[in-house]
């Protein structure tokens, strides 16, 4: 198993709290940082766009990536959600084990 680090961004402070809670509570994530809110400049449908969102980074493993890609779908508001996951190329081996011990490989909605 490894530890990926999972970069979504959200339109608001309720949609970023219900996502860390939920992925949390579900154990598809050991821990979810909500940062404060940034400005994203994008093109969607041809046209340039510019909105206020909250950066949040998800700490997981990837045994459970497919599930907690899946939850975040359903729950994120976007027709196209910002959902990146990069692996963890070093950090500590007491963190990496908490997080390997806060997942589960059996979890998914209830």
């Amino acid at each position: 198993m490894k530890v990926l680090l999972v970069v979504c961004n959200v339109p608001d402070a309720m949609v970023a709290d219900r996502l860390a809670e939920t992925l949390v509570a579900e154990r598809l994530a050991a821990c979810v940082n909500i940062l404060p809110e940034c400005d994203s400049v994008y093109r969607w449908q041809g046209q340039l766009e510019r909105a206020r969102e909250i950066p949040l980074l998800i700490k997981t493993a990837d045994t459970v990536y497919a599930a907690l890609e899946q939850r975040i779908q359903e729950l994120h508001p976007y027709d196209v959600p910002e959902i990146i996951a990069l692996p963890l190329a070093a950090g500590s081996m007491a963190y990496q084990q908490w997080v390997m011990a806060e997942v589960t490989t059996d979890c998914g909605a209830s």
